[in-house]
């Protein structure tokens, strides 16, 4: 695979193929990095660090949750494990008024924007402090306050809602501000991708929409998904401009995602990135992956290429993570996540009543009495 070692300006100035089918990269495998490029991409000592809590705050929050589902706790979970860069770099180039309309695994730029741990935990258990008052699936979270989309389940509906999202900051004359909208490789082989990219396109809508390529739509292996040398160069045949990074590296992410971000908001057009990582764990809960890959080469990824030890070693050989900072920081985490789990596993669920709410302003008068007739089978255990 390609990557570019040159300069940050170099490899943005180069031929829109080259920047489709090349792979973009600042820290390699070996957490080994081009300090003066990282420092020109933007990226200091504090936006480092915080990139990299972030990252294990994901790794923290799905291991403990993931083992919560184990335990007949919760319902349904799916991680992020191995693609920790690819959620935060891309994050963490968003500013406070953009907005981000997640697929699946993007719950960890969620916190990282702002999102409480509380507020996520609860979406999972569907209590009473759920701000989605129990109507929505486990790990559908959503974060109005800090523009977090709820994410659908129907694969690719999202990404044309954040072309839309990104179209109607334009109509309104909203400059400055733009989408974020997120996809997995899978995503890219169904119509509303299509349709979302031309839209894009034709528009030049303010928005950058990212493919987390981690080669695993389910069951389903990246060379049995798409005959096209890259999922980036799809963006091209639509006019949109298309980058293609690695995706285990959060400094190449960020790099690029910020390229296409302030591109977006002074105007410049819809960007479309691909991030190349891997899924190490299974689809979900609910998958079994050993049944339909070699799980050698998911080995490969989780022992040699995994993204937050690779920052780690970067910030450590850089001097920017102290000799036990980062067990620190993960001992802090586990706390947080714990207490978290603690305060909503022990949480009331959402009231009865609720169920008819935000209908309508006010319940109708069909609505009270169908509520009425259902109201004693609330709670009632089934007879079978």
């Amino acid at each position: 695979m390609a990557v570019s070692s040159a300069p940050v300006a170099s490899y943005f100035d180069g031929s829109e193929l080259d920047k489709a089918t090349g792979l973009y990269q600042l820290v390699d495998e070996t957490g080994t990095g081009d300090a003066a490029a990282i420092a020109a991409a933007g990226i200091d000592r504090d936006l480092a660090r915080r990139m990299y809590r972030g990252m294990v705050t994901i790794r923290v929050m799905d291991e403990r949750l993931l083992a919560l589902q184990r335990q007949g706790r919760i319902g349904f979970y799916g991680e992020a494990r191995g693609q920790e860069a690819a959620v935060v770099g891309s994050a963490a180039a968003l500013e406070a008024d953009d907005w981000l309309v997640p697929a699946l695994r993007e719950a960890g730029a969620g916190i990282f924007r702002g999102m409480t741990l509380d507020s996520y935990v609860a979406q999972i258990y569907g209590n009473g402090e759920d701000p989605t008052k129990g109507r929505q699936m486990p790990c559908h979270p959503c974060d109005k306050e800090n523009h977090y989309v709820v994410m659908s389940s129907c694969v690719s509906s999202q990404i044309p809602h954040a072309v839309g999202i990104a179209w109607a900051m334009k109509i309104k004359g909203d400059t400055g501000r733009c989408a974020m909208g997120f996809m997995g490789d899978g995503g890219t082989s169904e119509g509303d991708f299509h349709v979302a990219l031309n839209f894009a396109g034709v528009s030049d809508a303010p928005v950058v929409l990212v493919c987390q390529n981690n080669q695993w739509a389910i069951s389903t292996s990246g060379e049995r998904q798409t005959a096209s040398q890259t999922i980036a160069i799809k963006g091209l045949g639509y006019g949109v401009e298309s980058l293609r990074a690695d995706g285990n590296d959060v400094f190449g992410t960020y790099a690029v995602a910020r390229y296409a971000a302030e591109k977006a908001r002074r105007g410049g057009g819809p960007t479309f990135l691909e991030l190349l990582t891997y899924r190490v764990s299974a689809h979900s809960s609910s998958d079994d992956p050993s049944r339909y890959r070699d799980e050698s080469v998911t080995d490969e990824w989780r022992e040699r290429r995994d993204p937050v030890l690779r920052i780690e070693k970067f910030l450590r050989d850089r001097g920017w993570l102290a000799a036990g900072e980062a067990e620190t920081w993960a001992a802090d985490i586990e706390k947080e996540v714990r207490a978290a789990i603690a305060r909503q596993e022990s949480a009331a669920p959402p009231p009865v009543e609720s169920i008819i709410d935000d209908v309508f302003v006010e319940p109708t008068a069909a609505l009270r009495e169908q509520f009425a007739e259902a109201r004693p089978f609330f709670g009632a255990k089934p007879s079978h």
